[in-house]
């Protein structure tokens, strides 16, 4: 039997919440959300109909409750506050002879008023704020285990489920409640160098149970915490037919050999101003046209130009999120964690069955990883994921500099499992752009190099450039005659 622990997405890291009549420790440095999660845990009993009671050594009950109505909540009347040490009995003269504080007699009294606080009101969930104070009575380490013990005991004849908090504000790391704990939880909070702070938790011990190991990204919202548990992508399959979906266009058809097939992932590379954007904007209008639905997360451009840039490809952007055949979100790098990406990409999947994800660009997801390694890793259990749905994915990855020697800023080009390449090549006075699949997992695609535009007739494909050498280099040469460039005032 298990208690919900009210925060989304921490029940599926923990394998179905915290097991009752148990004691856990949640611990993290100030800030860090404990206060906050502790709070939807024993609202989530209160709802459930249970007594419950936080015991609070550090805050007061008018700091408790205007935290949570921060969130827009209300403690209901079935969740009790007491207040161990009242700020009154701090002024009292009578409260500060040193005989009556001193370490012997405060940690027992201290006891005894959480005892005779649990017998009044007789809970099945407890919170205990916080553990630094204990510690500070307690002085050493025997006589502080000796009373986490104690409490250990004490509570669990009674069939409660124990939350202490600890502020890891001791001078020592002491992990004497690491042993004692059911469970520990650890939050911690990372501050990058430019953007907001990111917030992660991690899962130290759960004894009897499999949990999902690991760092999972989470958010402190107005509402309370959510939790984006770490994307396992064995976890998740779902049966589907591998068809190949054909594209309308003739020739780029052919140079795909034939489509895309279904569960596969699409890389579009290339320098920036080549098309990958208005390329993708494509695939997606065609997934549209065919009675899909279909996802945008865009972390470059913002959605104002992008709509207008598409008008002038005929696709109306924003009629088709009107009519929920699109989902377009634009991502701020500097604010979004990748593990919340991940859950959004999801949702977008599960929750509104769509079939085709645009991914655009993965620079913009680069800037929210602060490790390139940890990027790869992301993309491929995401990729791996949305493969095992049936969904059809296309990223794109903008390469650093125009014509030459260019470099990607991350080779994910072994995940994706057809790579399309966009280069510039200058002919005739103009700089013009060509097209070639370099890459293609499941079937046989053209081998061959096309000048291709991207207009409002959608897109067009010339003859294979076999009169040029090295476009794929950036630097071309002119070998032969070139009548298979295209006539640009005819394309346009």
């Amino acid at each position: 039997m298990n208690c919900a622990t009210g925060v989304a997405g921490l029940d599926e890291i923990l394998a179905g919440g915290l097991a009752r009549g148990r004691l856990f420790l949640l611990e993290g440095s100030p800030g860090t959300g404990k206060t906050t999660i502790a709070s939807q845990f024993l609202m989530a009993g209160a709802e459930a109909g249970e007594r419950v009671l936080y015991i609070t050594l550090s805050e007061t009950e008018i700091e408790l409750r205007e935290g949570a109505a921060s969130h827009g909540w209300d403690f209901p009347e079935s969740l009790e506050i007491f207040e161990l040490v009242p700020p009154e009995s701090l002024l009292d003269e009578d409260q500060q002879q040193s005989l009556l504080y001193s370490s012997d007699l405060e940690l027992g009294e201290t006891t005894k008023r959480i005892f005779e606080a649990f017998e009044r009101v007789k809970p099945s969930r407890i919170v205990l704020d916080s553990l630094s104070e204990i510690r500070l009575l307690a002085q050493s380490s025997l006589r502080y285990r000796r009373q986490i013990l104690a409490l250990k005991h004490y509570f669990s004849r009674h069939e409660s489920t124990v939350l202490m908090l600890d502020d890891l504000t001791a001078d020592v790391m002491d992990k004497t409640v690491h042993s004692v704990a059911h469970a520990v939880i650890r939050l911690e909070e990372l501050s990058p160098t430019y953007g907001a702070e990111r917030r992660r938790l991690r899962v130290l011990k759960y004894r009897g149970r499999r949990y999902r190991g690991g760092y999972h990204d989470f958010v402190i919202d107005t509402g309370g915490i959510r939790v984006f548990p770490r994307l396992v992508s064995a976890e998740h399959r779902k049966s589907f037919s591998r068809e190949r979906i054909p594209i309308d266009n003739v020739e780029l058809n052919g140079l795909l050999g034939g489509g895309f097939e279904r569960g596969a992932s699409t890389l579009i590379l290339g320098p920036s101003g080549t098309g990958k954007s208005l390329l993708a904007l494509n695939f997606v209008k065609a997934a549209v046209h065919r009675g899909e639905r279909a996802a945008m997360f865009v972390f470059d451009e913002e959605l104002g130009l992008l709509f207008e840039r598409a008008r002038g490809l005929g696709v109306d952007l924003q009629e088709l999120v009107a009519s929920k055949k699109l989902i377009i979100e634009q991502i701020d790098a500097a604010e979004l964690t990748p593990g919340e990406f991940s859950e959004r990409v999801r949702r977008c999947v599960e929750d509104h069955e769509v079939q085709t994800v645009v991914i655009d660009s993965l620079n913009g997801f680069q800037a929210a990883m602060p490790e390139e390694q940890a990027l790869i890793l992301h993309m491929h259990e995401l990729l791996q994921y949305l493969n095992r749905h049936g969904i059809m994915t296309f990223l794109t990855v903008a390469q650093h500099g125009l014509v030459g020697d260019m470099k990607s800023p991350v080779d994910v080009t072994y995940l994706a499992d057809t790579v399309i390449l966009l280069r510039y090549f200058e002919a005739r006075g103009r700089v013009r752009r060509a097209i070639s699949v370099v890459k293609k997992r499941t079937g046989h695609h053209e081998d061959t190099i096309r000048e291709f535009m991207i207009g409002a007739n959608g897109i067009t494909l010339g003859e294979p450039l076999v009169a040029f050498q090295g476009v794929l280099r950036g630097v071309p040469t002119l070998v032969g005659e070139d009548e298979g460039l295209l006539d640009i005032a005819q394309a346009r």
